[in-house]
């Protein structure tokens, strides 16, 4: 198993600051999947029995861990006035000093991982118009090769590698990362996170997660897993849990994969990727600070 060793340049900070790209894909989670990893002092956002979650896959070039991978499951968003975030369902890092920061400085439910990278050619044969006029004025037909990325995640656990998820990202090969650089906008934006609550950190907490790159829609990422079969995912993902419940790792497990599966909305590709992530701090629920309130008077 390949994980970066420990070199750790935490100390740098906070803030910390990554630098490489990332897919940001947002999903349409049903709420009763996404409810169980939410702490019972949050309240889930959502509408019509769905909530907004998905996944962030980045690949840092620099890093206070060096170079690394990253998966990031997200739940959904939670609300706690006057703010609402994101909620991290499950974290795989390919960098021991990562998911040891993670766990123990961020409260994230960090895992040791994998990622398996390999380029995929595919031929897209023309349609009949696009043949018929090839034939006529160049006296052949082409066909549109595309290249895409097929990405296997795996999971250490103990002193095995247990297949997690394949993410399959489609892009094009007729334009490089540079030259697009002019063409994609430069934008800044804030992506706060809670997190917490975990057998390393069991205080509620906030951090902030600031992101500066250049952002271009990209075609949605195929997710495949082999942990929740297809004719189980209606039954599994239908029983209810509570926000009190407290998952098991394997039901988180297949949870977050069920997030995984839900259908994609939104995909934002980010290059030249700047992010900057602050420490945490803890925070008191408002339902808490309400009986502090009370108590008090």
């Amino acid at each position: 198993m390949k994980v970066k060793e420990r070199s750790s340049r935490y100390h740098f900070g906070p803030p910390w600051l990554f630098r490489g790209s990332a897919l940001y894909q947002l999903h349409l989670v049903k709420a009763e999947i996404a409810r169980a990893f939410i702490p019972k002092e949050l309240r889930l956002v959502e509408a019509f029995g769905y909530t907004l979650g998905g996944f962030f896959l980045a690949q840092y070039e620099d890093s206070p861990a060096g170079k690394f991978d990253e998966l990031v499951v997200i739940a959904g968003i939670v609300w706690n006035p006057p703010s609402s975030c994101a909620w991290a369902a499950r974290v795989l890092v390919n960098s021991d000093d990562a998911c040891h920061h993670g766990r123990k400085e961020v409260g994230l439910p960090s895992h040791i991982a994998t990622f398996s990278k390999k380029i995929v050619t595919v031929t897209e044969k023309p349609n009949r118009s696009q043949s018929f006029l090839n034939r006529i004025f160049m006296n052949s037909t082409f066909a549109n090769q595309m290249e895409h990325s097929e990405i296997e995640v795996s999971q250490a656990k103990r002193s095995s590698i247990i297949p997690f998820c394949n993410i399959s990202l489609p892009f094009s090969v007729t334009k490089s990362e540079n030259g697009d650089k002019g063409l994609m906008p430069k934008i800044r934006m804030s992506l706060p996170s809670f997190s917490g609550q975990t057998e390393d950190y069991p205080h509620l907490l906030k951090y902030s997660c600031e992101i500066e790159c250049r952002v271009s829609a990209v075609p949605p990422a195929k997710v495949n897993s082999s942990i929740v079969e297809k004719e189980s995912q209606r039954s599994f993902g239908n029983k209810t849990y509570g926000n009190s419940d407290i998952l098991s790792d394997e039901e988180a497990e297949k949870r977050s994969i069920l997030v995984l599966l839900s259908k994609p909305i939104l995909a934002l590709k980010f290059s030249f990727l700047k992010m900057w992530v602050g420490a945490p701090s803890i925070v008191v629920p408002m339902s808490r600070k309400k009986e502090v309130r009370f108590s008090s008077t």
